[in-house]
This record gives C-alpha cells, structure tokens and sequence, in this order.
C-alpha cells in the first residue's frame, strides 16, 4: 500500500512538471511572437519637397509599404524650398531637397540630417523645332540672361526664343544657376513650379527653351549638349557634364525606427542598383566624384 502511494506521487509530480514546462514554453513563444510583432515597423511619414526626387521616392514609397504595412507613406512636391523650411519647422518627416540645407537661406542645416539617396543631372531643353542641339556653356548663359534672344543666333531656326524657368524656391533652378550663371542675374520670364509642368511647356511650345532633370527627358523634347559633352549618366559620374546635384532626404534630428528603415530601404543595393537606374536616376554609389555644399568638387 506505502508502495503504490509513493508510485502515485512520482506519477503526480511528473504530470504537474509537464503542465508547468508546457505553461512556460506557451509563455516564450507568446513573449517572442510580441517581441517580433513590435519590432515590426510602424507609423506615418509624410515626405514634401524637390519635385525632381519626388518620382524616385514615390516609388520607393509604394514598394517599401508592401513589405510594412504598418508604415503609411504620404509623398508630395511643392519644390525644395519648401521641403527644407518644412522639415525645420517639423511640419514634416522629411524633406526632400536638390540642394543642401547650408545653401538655402533662413535654414539652420545644424538642425537637420542629411541622407543622400541618389544623384540628379539636369540638362537644357529645348523644343524640336528650334533645331538645336549643341551650345557652348556662354550661349547658355547669355540664352537665359536674356543676351540671345532668337534661336537663328546659335545656328537654329530664325524664331524667338522662350524661356520657361523654375520658381526661385526651387532647387533645380538653384543647381542651374550655380552652374551656368554663376552669379549672373536671369532674365525675367514665366516661372513654373515643377518638371512636369515645365516638359510639357517646352514640348508644346515652339521656340521655347528651359532645364530639366534627366528623369523627365524624354523623346518629345530635345536636350542640348554643352561643349559637345552630351547629357548623360557617365558624364555625370565624372563630372564631365557639370550640372548636376545630390538628391537630399532631410530629416529634424534623428528620425524614429519607421523613418530610419524607410531612409535604409531607400539606399540599399535593391533601390541603387535597379530603381534608381530605372527611374533615370544616378545611383550615389557609382559617383566618381564628391560635391560639397560650396560646389567644390574633388575625387572619391
């Protein structure tokens, strides 16, 4: 009889140990799986600013919000200006900038982190029926400082020509006349606020001449060569073809693990080497070159 109690209270004990292993194993895998489900990224990032980076992040956007649905992306231009006044008052997560912060005025860049996420060459445009395809860097200048003012002057057709320029906040504007004006006031003409408006201004209107970023050349515009040097994505590389500029994704401070991982997607080798390519981007990995924010330029 003592026996068969002693048997029984073994037997117990071992049952009550398997119910307290598998309580603390449930424990675990419940502790892990909320471990996991809050590392998950989570939150709302509104990005506003440089119309020429805003397709490239706007696909960026769409496909880094398919492997986080959790994160909800809003993207919108309104020029580089606004990106970067924006994002110093914190009305924004980040903004978007062809320019770095230290040359905008009323930025304080001290406040501000920068990531680059790719390179924007930008070229003169012209509409086809100027039949002009090369200029020398001075007849550019002098095109939009208002000197030459019919086409039939830089060996085209005799018709007037039309300048189309960009919104004195914006940073495309900013990158061009830095590079070609170099100080150099522009002659007064209608001004518009993004690419797209300007491609198909350009397109549509005969004489008509302004600056794009490469990614929104396309075969319904003509892009001039300057010195002979065509405008294209090796040339920028190695600073050949002069006009060109990072694309900027600032942020006020440190950004929270949503934003971090977005800014990380954006420049991981997946984004490099095939969206930024794909989107008529140049990936900052392949640069040559370095520009820093008072236009020096020196080797890798």
């Amino acid at each position: 009889m003592k026996k068969k109690t002693i048997i029984s209270l073994v037997l117990g004990f071992a049952a009550l140990m398997l119910v307290l292993t598998g309580c603390a194993n449930n424990s675990s895998k419940s502790a892990t799986s909320s471990k996991s489900s809050s590392s998950e990224a989570s939150g709302k990032i509104t990005v506003v600013g440089s119309t020429a980076l805003q397709p490239l992040v706007e696909k960026g956007a769409a496909n880094f919000q398919k492997k986080n649905s959790k994160v909800n992306i809003t993207v919108q231009g309104g020029g580089s200006g606004t990106g970067l006044s924006q994002v110093q008052d914190k009305s924004v997560t980040i903004g978007n900038s062809d320019i770095f912060a230290e040359e905008k005025q009323g930025i304080d860049s001290k406040k501000l982190v920068d990531h680059k996420v790719a390179v924007v060459g930008m070229a003169p445009v012209v509409n086809k029926d100027a039949n002009v395809k090369n200029l020398t860097m001075d007849q550019v200048k002098q095109i939009f400082t208002g000197k030459i003012t019919n086409w039939k002057e830089v060996g085209g057709k005799d018709e007037t020509i039309t300048v189309v320029n960009r919104a004195k906040g914006s940073g495309t504007r900013a990158t061009f006349e830095a590079a070609v004006l170099k100080g150099s006031e522009a002659v007064k003409s209608q001004e518009q606020d993004s690419n797209g408006t300007v491609q198909k201004i350009v397109e549509s209107t005969p004489g008509a001449v302004s600056y794009l970023a490469f990614s929104y050349i396309n075969d319904k515009i003509q892009p001039i060569s300057i010195d002979n040097v065509k405008p294209t994505d090796d040339n920028v590389e190695s600073d050949k073809w002069k006009i060109w500029s990072y694309e900027h994704m600032y942020t006020n401070g440190k950004p929270d693990s949503a934003t971090t991982k977005f800014l990380d997607y954006m420049n991981s080798k997946d984004v490099q080497d095939s969206l930024v390519k794909d989107m008529g981007y140049i990936s900052i990995h392949n640069m040559k070159v370095q520009k820093d924010s008072k236009g020096t330029v020196s080797s890798k």
